[in-house]
């Protein structure tokens, strides 16, 4: 809010603790974004982003392990980002040796 050219502070804001976990159910238990689950409470990124943080440094040991098939898809997974990563960086040079090469 503006006053007379100046930010006033916002008033802050407290949610219950039923709330909070209701919020950071809606994004872990749903796989929701938290800029959504955000949006649609009426709260800020942030906020949410820090209690679902909370919630998983809280309830990190409570994941079950992962099977044998999902540790190699995970693996998988980690090959194809790593060789992506090379490749756009490949690619990154290559656009600005070009660039630089047609002035």
């Amino acid at each position: 809010m503006i006053w007379r050219g100046k930010q006033l502070p916002r008033a802050k804001r407290t949610f219950s603790p039923q709330f909070r976990e209701e919020a950071v159910k809606l994004v872990i238990e749903g796989s929701r974004p938290i800029a959504t689950v955000a949006r649609e409470l009426g709260i800020g990124e942030g906020t949410l982003g820090n209690w679902v943080a909370a919630y998983r440094r809280e309830h990190a040991s409570d994941e079950p392990a992962l099977n044998v098939s999902e540790r190699e898809r995970l693996r998988q997974l980690e090959r194809e980002a790593r060789e992506l990563r090379m490749e756009n960086e490949f690619l990154k040079k290559a656009a600005a040796y070009f660039a630089r090469d047609h002035r």
